[in-house]
């Protein structure tokens, strides 16, 4: 994984009960991140292996960058960096490996980033849970959900469940 210069490294693994490939299917066509990534906005293809992030920050601002898919192996790891001019200098991967006894997929995202305002930023960002430290574990539970049962679990009611309480 080639780094940008920062050193903040951020590393969570979960199992989850599905085939390896099926998980690297899903997670390897990134316009979908944002059904289960909480901060993320959109996630649009440039052509190539070249994306587009928009993602929020704290403070109700958005940061984006261009990120380059600069590993792939199918059913395995997904890996990226970030391009020069990032708002958040960033690289990464995320692996897909057999759990032991047929219990399904770990799934381990690594993340190395340059947060904005140094050790600043990071606090402002934690204070904002927007601290990626925080936001891969729940990212990862939050893949989990949608994967084992087809949905992300939330406290919010949808559309349907508010005017199903109203009738």
């Amino acid at each position: 994984m080639s780094a940008p210069k920062g050193d903040s490294l951020v590393g969570k693994t979960v199992t989850i009960n599905r085939p390896r490939q099926a998980l690297y299917d899903y997670w390897r066509t990134l316009e979908r991140l944002p059904q289960f990534m909480e901060n993320v906005e959109r996630v649009e293809p440039m052509g190539g292996n070249r994306y587009r992030w928009t993602v929020k920050a704290p403070a109700g601002r958005t940061v984006e960058w261009v990120a380059a898919v600069t590993e792939d192996r199918p059913g395995e790891v997904i890996g990226w960096t970030s391009e020069e001019g990032a708002d958040v200098a960033n690289s990464g991967r995320v692996e897909f490996r057999d759990a032991p006894g047929g219990r399904g997929t770990w799934v381990t995202a690594t993340l190395l980033y340059d947060p904005p305002a140094g050790i600043v930023g990071k606090v402002i960002a934690k204070l904002f849970q927007r601290e990626p430290a925080i936001q891969v574990r729940r990212d990862l539970r939050r893949f989990k959900q949608l994967m084992e049962t087809g949905e992300v679990a939330t406290g919010a009611w949808t559309r349907a469940q508010r005017a199903e309480e109203m009738n």
